[in-house]
C-alpha cells in the first residue's frame, strides 16, 4: 500500500523497505572471468534447454549416473504431493559413489584428503574407498542388517561417517546421521522416530584441541532405545570407553576381518536412502524422508554445474558437517558420484590456530571452497591479516551455503580469499529440498552481492504474495517452489499427513519453503530469511518451540518465550524470555544453568545467547504469545503495534528489564 514502510512476511517477521531499498540498489556486478566462463561444465544454454523440456533435461542428468536398469519413466506425479522420480529404474548409491570410477581406472585417483584437528592426516583413494565400504557393508551384514532396515550414525568428521554411509546405502539401510552436538534425549528421540536398529558412533572427536567424549551420550541414548541391537564405535580418540558385552562392537575389531569383495544389490529409485532430522515449528523434530536415484541426479549435477567441478584436477572442500544435510549432498553424495578429490577436516576453524582453514587450503591446494556465511564473518572479525599470510591462489571458485549472506562478507569473501578474481556461488537450498535449487552459474552468471539470483535450470521458483499471486519484480513475499524437483523430500517420515500440512497447504499446489524473498528490478532473488517459528542459526534450523520446551522442563521456569534476533555472525542469535516459578530468585547463576540445562537437553548448538527473567509475556486476550513484539525489544528498535495486547504495559516491563538481561556467547 501507498505509504506504508514495512514488508510484512508473516509470524512478525519485519524488513523495512528502507534496508531492502539499499540492499537492492546494489550496483556490483561481477562478470564470470574470462577463462572460467569459455570451459565451463554448464553454460547459458542450459536454462532454454530445461525451459523447452523441463522433464527431457532432467532424464538427461539421471544419465549421469550408472543404472542397472535404465528408468524409462521421469516423474509420477499422478498423487501430488507425492512424487516418484525414474520409479521404473534401478541403481546402487554406492556403487555410483565409488565402484565405476575404480573400474573407470580412476581407482589411484584420491577420494578424501583428510585432515585431522591435532595434525594427523590421511588420503584414500577410491580403490581404498570402495575396499572399505564393501569391508563395513559385510559387517553391516553380519549383525543383521538389512535392506529396508534404519541405521543411526552420530560420529565426527573422519572418514568412517562416509564409510559408514555408503555402507548403509550399499545393503540398502537408510541412514540417520545426527550431529554429533546433539544431547542423548535429542539422539534418542531420533533414533526411536526412525526405529534404528543399529547405532554406529566413535569413542569421541577432536574439538577445539582436546578430545570430546561421544560413546556417552549413545550409552544414555540406546538406554531409552531397546530396538537397538547393537553400538558399532569407531577408535578415534583413544578415550577410556564403556563397553556393554554383546551390544557393542569395536568397527576395527568387526570391519577389519571383513573381505573387501561385497556385491552391491540394485534398488528401486524410489528406494529410501536417508532420514535426516529438521526442526519445525512444533517441538517434535521432523524426519526428512530421501530417496535414492532422484536425489543423487540432482546431487550429482548440481554439484557439477555450481561449481564447475573438474574431477581430474580440482581439489574440492565443503568445510560443513557430516550431521546436516550439506555433508550428506556436498561431501558425500555428490562429490563422489562426480569422482571428486575433496578435503575433510575434523575440527573448528581457529584450532590450533586462526589461520587453520587457510593453512588446509595452502596444504591441499584447495580450488572449489564451499563454506557458510557465518565462519565468513568469524573471519572478517578475525582480520584481514590471517588469510593474507596464507598462498590462496589455488582457489578458482567460492561457495556460500547456510543462511543468506550480506553483501558485505559476500565482498570480503571475495577479495580476501578470493584474491578479487573467484566467482561467488550463492546457493539456496534446505535439508527438504535435498540439493541447490537457486544458485548463480560461475561460468554463466555476472554475480551480485548478497543475491541467491535465480533458479538453477530444470527449477520452478519464484516469490509470491499473500493470496499465492507471482510478485511483480522489486516486490516481496513468501519463496515457493512451482514445479516438483529431482531430490525433493518424498515425506515425512510415518507422518504423510505432516508433510502436506507443513509445506503444501499454504499455496495451493505450490511448496512453502518458509522463507520470505524479493525479487529485485532484474527479477534476480535475494533471501530474507524465515518467516516462521523456525530460527536460522549458523545455517542451522533450530525451533522456538523445542528451546521453550527444554526451558519449561527446568523445575524454576514457569513460561518461556524463544524468539531468533539479528546476530551479524550467526545470522540470529536465540533469546528466551522467561518467567520464572515464584521460589526462583533471578540471579546470574540461575541463567548460566538455564543456557546449560537447553544445551543439555537439545544440545550446545541450542542454547540461547541471552536469557532475559521477566514478569509477563506479551499476550493477545486470547492468550497467544507475541513473539513479533520480543523480536522487536531483541533487536533493540521501537516496539511495533501493542493494541491487540491485553495488556500493552507488559512491553514497557520487559523493555525496562533489558539492560540487566544477561548472555553469554
Amino acid at each position: 500500500m501507498p505509504g506504508d514502510t514495512t514488508d510484512t512476511l508473516g509470524k512478525g517477521d519485519v524488513v523495512s523497505n528502507e534496508s531492502l531499498a539499499n540492499l537492492l540498489k546494489e550496483e556490483r556486478r561481477f562478470a564470470p572471468p574470462a577463462d572460467l566462463a569459455a570451459a565451463a561444465n554448464v553454460t547459458g544454454a542450459a536454462y532454454a534447454q530445461a525451459d523447452a523440456d523441463r522433464l527431457g533435461f532432467w532424464a538427461e542428468q539421471a544419465r549421469r549416473l550408472t543404472w542397472d536398469t535404465e528408468p524409462t519413466e521421469t516423474l509420477d506425479w499422478t498423487n501430488p504431493p507425492f512424487a516418484k522420480w525414474f520409479a521404473d529404474g534401478k541403481l546402487n548409491v554406492a556403487y555410483n559413489c565409488v565402484d565405476r570410477h575404480v573400474e573407470a581406472g580412476n581407482g589411484d585417483r584420491v577420494a578424501i584428503h583428510f585432515e585431522g584437528e591435532p595434525g594427523d592426516s590421511r588420503s584414500i583413494t577410491y580403490a581404498e574407498l570402495k575396499d572399505e565400504v564393501s569391508r563395513a557393508a559385510n559387517a553391516l551384514t553380519e549383525l543383521g542388517v538389512q535392506a529396508g532396515d534404519r541405521v543411526a550414525v552420530y560420529l565426527p568428521m573422519i572418514p568412517e561417517a562416509v564409510v559408514a554411509m555408503l555402507a548403509c546405502a550399499r545393503v540398502g539401510a537408510a541412514h540417520s546421521v545426527v550431529f554429533g552436538g546433539f544431547s542423548a534425549d535429542a539422539v534418542a528421540s531420533r533414533i526411536q522416530d526412525a526405529d534404528a536398529k543399529l547405532v554406529i558412533t566413535a569413542d569421541g572427536g577432536y574439538r577445539r584441541g582436546k578430545p570430546s567424549a561421544l560413546k556417552p551420550a549413545i550409552d544414555e541414548a540406546v538406554a531409552k532405545c531397546p530396538q537397538v541391537e547393537h553400538v558399532l564405535v569407531v577408535r578415534r580418540t583413544g578415550q577410556d570407553t564403556a563397553f556393554t558385552e554383546g551390544r557393542d562392537v569395536w568397527w576395527d575389531e568387526i570391519v577389519g576381518r571383513q573381505s573387501a569383495e561385497h556385491a552391491p544389490q540394485a534398488f528401486d529409485a524410489e528406494h529410501p536412502l536417508f532420514i535426516l532430522y529438521t526442526s519445525g515449528t512444533t517441538g517434535k523434530p521432523k524426519g526428512i524422508l530421501h530417496t535414492s536415484g532422484g536425489y543423487l541426479t540432482q546431487a550429482s549435477y548440481t554439484h557439477h554445474a555450481v561449481f564447475d567441478l573438474k574431477p581430474e584436477s580440482d581439489v574440492y572442500w565443503c568445510t560443513a558437517d557430516i550431521g546436516w544435510v550439506t555433508g550428506h549432498s556436498y561431501i558425500v553424495y555428490g562429490p563422489l558420484a562426480n569422482g571428486a578429490t575433496q578435503v575433510m577436516y575434523e575440527g573448528t576453524p581457529d584450532t590450533p590456530h586462526q589461520g587453520r582453514f587457510w593453512e588446509v587450503v595452502q596444504k591441499y591446494g584447495v580450488t572449489v571452497l564451499y563454506t557458510a556465511p557465518t565462519a565468513i564473518r568469524t573471519f572478517m572479525k578475525w582480520g584481514d591479516d590471517i588469510p593474507a599470510k596464507f598462498d590462496l591462489s589455488s582457489l578458482r571458485v567460492l561457495g556460500s551455503v547456510g543462511e543468506p549472506i550480506n553483501p558485505e562478507a559476500w565482498v570480503w569473501y571475495r577479495k580476501h580469499i578470493g584474491g578479487d578474481r573467484c566467482p561467488i556461488v550463492d546457493t539456496w537450498w534446505q535439508t527438504e529440498t535435498g540439493a541447490m535449487m537457486i544458485s548463480p552459474l560461475p561460468g554463466v552468471t555476472a554475480t551480485k552481492p548478497g543475491s541467491a539470483q535465480r533458479a538453477l535450470p530444470g527449477i520452478g521458483a519464484t516469490v509470491v504474495d499473500d493470496e499465492g499471486h507471482e510478485v511483480p519484480n522489486g516486490g516481496g513475499g513468501y519463496l515457493v517452489l512451482t514445479e516438483p524437483w529431482p531430490s525433493m523430500l518424498r515425506t515425512i517420515w510415518g507422518d504423510d499427513q505432516r508433510f502436506v500440512d507443513t509445506y503444501w497447504s499454504r499455496f495451493e499446489g505450490k511448496y512453502f519453503a518458509g522463507d520470505g524473498a524479493k525479487k529485485d528490478d532484474d527479477g534476480d532473488i535475494w533471501l530474507l530469511g524465515r518467516v516462521d517459528d523456525v530460527m536460522l542459526v549458523s545455517g542451522h534450523n533450530i525451533s522456538t518451540t523445542e528451546v521453550e520446551s527444554a526451558l519449561v522442563s527446568h523445575p524454576s521456569v514457569a513460561e518461556a518465550a524463544v524468539v531468533g534476533a539479528k546476530d551479524e555472525t550467526t545470522g540470529q542469535a536465540i533469546v528466551a524470555f522467561v518467567i520464572l516459578r515464584g521460589s526462583a530468585s533471578e540471579t546470574d547463576t540461575l541463567v548460566g544453568e538455564l543456557r546449560n540445562h537447553v544445551g543439555a537437553t537439545l544440545g550446545p548448538i541450542a542454547k540461547p545467547k541471552r536469557i532475559v527473567p521477566v514478569q509477563e509475556l506479551p499476550k493477545t486476550r486470547s492468550g497467544k504469545i507475541m513473539r513479533r513484539l520480543l523480536r522487536d525489544v531483541a533487536e533493540d528498535r521501537a516496539v511495533g503495534d501493542v493494541t491487540t495486547l491485553a495488556d500493552s504495559s507488559v512491553m514497557d516491563l520487559i523493555q525496562n528489564k533489558l539492560p540487566s538481561a544477561s548472555s553469554e556467547d
